[in-house]
């Protein structure tokens, strides 16, 4: 168990610099006002109307950094600041969650995929690392029966969840493409604000891939004590 907590402690480590850097990098972003002059709800409809979306409704929020995109109900939900401000943080987030849309409205695979997994993650991923532990409480290490198959149930319930973070990842970086060529090719920002819509949403972006791989790293880790004790 040593093991696994040092190696929960260095992804959450990581995870939480990658996070700083990300609220650093929206906070000095959110500093330099756009000069067209547009808020992030004008910029995600703007986006949502070239792109010939007009049955997604854009709202507000509360929190921070709590936009997204639900496909559910159609709208692209953004925080309070993203919603009202006039800024190049603002604007990369709001074209961000309308890249979303837009993969909703083409049916984007990687995106029907992971809305697939949504509803088997939702109830496999909190008891999934449980099983896994009453499995090897059982004896599961040792190839005892009942154990093994309880251990080997949270371990499946753990792939899930890992798959669902590995297919986030493409999910999220063709957002990010979709709202940069866009902002790019509509001339919606000056070379300066796209370079740091650009960094802000690459910073974004590693907040999913940590996660990915923290994910991974904690399904290998129960895997090899599952099966590593086995003859």
């Amino acid at each position: 168990m040593l093991g696994y907590y040092i190696l929960i402690g260095a992804i959450a480590l990581v995870s939480w610099l990658v996070s700083s850097k990300l609220k650093q990098k929206f906070a000095y972003y959110s500093k330099r006002q756009l000069q067209n002059g547009m808020s992030g709800r004008e910029i995600a409809e703007k986006m949502l109307a070239d792109n010939g979306i007009y049955d997604v409704e854009v709202i507000s929020v509360s929190g921070q950094l709590t936009d997204h995109y639900n496909p559910k109900n159609k709208t692209v939900n953004l925080s309070e600041a993203v919603y009202n401000q006039r800024n190049a943080a603002a604007a990369a987030v709001a074209a961000h969650e309308v890249g979303h849309a837009v993969q909703h409205a083409t049916a984007y695979g990687a995106l029907q995929m992971r809305s697939q997994l949504v509803p088997i993650v939702s109830v496999t991923s909190g008891m999934s690392q449980w099983l896994v532990i009453g499995g090897l409480i059982l004896g599961a290490a040792a190839g005892v029966g009942l154990g093994y198959w309880v251990a080997v149930a949270g371990l499946v319930f753990m792939g899930f969840a890992t798959l669902f973070s590995f297919i986030t990842l493409p999910v999220e970086y063709d957002a990010s493409n979709r709202a940069l060529a866009w902002l790019k090719t509509k001339n919606m920002v000056t070379q300066q604000e796209y370079e740091g819509a650009e960094d802000a949403l690459k910073w974004a972006a590693r907040t999913y891939l940590v996660a990915a791989i923290g994910a991974l790293a904690s399904l290998l880790y129960w895997a090899l004590q599952v099966f590593g004790g086995r003859d």
